[in-house]
């Protein structure tokens, strides 16, 4: 800052001012203390500016794998949304992982910043790993439902959206269903919605093939398996990128969709998803995004709320033609 007052030819407070975006100095000063900082190359240090105020509007953001459409549209819309509050994120993301191990030391490492809160959006971090993090520093969890009642959460209705899904399967006249379920430690979502979709046919007395997963490509081959053996008439995802792994093992088994068997999915956020005509439940990424931010406005204010925020958003069921009416022709199912 001093090198910048002498480029201008004005005090270092002045151009303290000017940097901090405060008034009482005047638009000439303001225009050469701004042109000397681009001559000179000069950055604010805005984490030690809002230390030295006292008021920190930088929030941390845990990503779990932008390359998921999901994710990548959610953190678009967190940092439209937070542009839009004033707060500036700072933002980590990590694919694989053992068992959130990695995500908790990004966590540790955003705290380490000294940002003034957290955003979670990842379904790889349990609940008792958020907990020791609770009484240093606000924290949001964002889409992935929180089973804890002390940590704040705007979260998808992950049962809703399983159960539309479910619904909408049977009501097609299927009643041999192959159901990917992920493991719980894999994806917690991803895990209620399948768990769910078991459940609800087994209400509607539909007989259930459950597959459990862990990567892209786990149990595909066995599902594709009992649709050629005509042990099943339809096949249900748990995400989008899932369904479209089935989709492509399917072709290349030369079994049609949705004549021989039908395949639904989750998530709704698939670039061409609606080319392809994919039968999903399109998440409220948009909604979730604006809630969380607006939350996490709140809990760094200077009266945060008494309570626990607590949120599940309803996603809306997209018929799409991958799911079709039972093909009565189809052999044993």
């Amino acid at each position: 800052m001093e090198d910048v007052a002498a480029e201008a030819g004005v005090s270092r407070t002045s151009v303290s001012r000017v940097m901090l975006g405060q008034g009482k100095v005047s638009e000439e000063t303001r225009h050469r203390v701004r042109a000397a900082a681009d001559r000179l190359g000069y950055v604010t240090n805005v984490m030690a500016s809002e230390l030295a105020s006292g008021g920190s509007r930088t929030i941390g953001l845990l990503l779990r794998d932008a390359a998921n459409p999901a994710y990548g549209l959610l953190f678009t819309e967190l940092q439209k949304a937070a542009h839009a509050a004033g707060l500036t994120l700072i933002s980590m993301t990590i694919s694989a992982d053992d068992r959130g191990r990695g995500q908790v030391a990004s966590l540790h490492r955003l705290v380490g910043m000294r940002v003034a809160g957290l955003i979670v959006a990842t379904g790889g971090v349990t609940s008792g790993q958020l907990e020791p993090f609770r009484a240093r520093i606000p924290i949001m969890r964002a889409g992935r439902p929180e089973t804890s009642a002390a940590i704040h959460a705007v979260s998808y209705d992950e049962e809703d959206n399983a159960r539309q899904l479910a619904v909408h399967v049977a009501e097609q006249g299927h009643r041999h269903i192959a159901v990917l379920v992920t493991e719980e430690i894999e994806s917690y979502p991803e895990f209620v919605r399948g768990t769910t979709m078991v459940s609800v046919l087994e209400e509607r007395g539909c007989t259930v093939r459950r597959v459990s997963v862990r990567g892209a490509g786990d149990g595909v081959e066995k599902v594709v398996a009992l649709a050629a053996a005509g042990e099943v008439s339809a096949i249900m995802a748990p995400s989008d990128p899932r369904q479209l792994v089935v989709l492509r093992a399917l072709a290349a088994a030369g079994l049609r969709v949705p004549e021989d068997v039908s395949v639904s999915g989750c998530d709704g956020i698939m670039p061409g998803a609606d080319l392809l005509g994919l039968t999903t439940v399109r998440l409220p990424v948009e909604e979730l995004a604006r809630r969380t931010v607006s939350h996490m406005a709140d809990l760094i204010g200077d009266e945060p709320p008494s309570g626990v925020v607590s949120e599940r958003l309803l996603g809306t069921l997209v018929p799409g033609r991958t799911v079709g009416p039972l093909a009565r022709a189809r052999g044993s199912v």
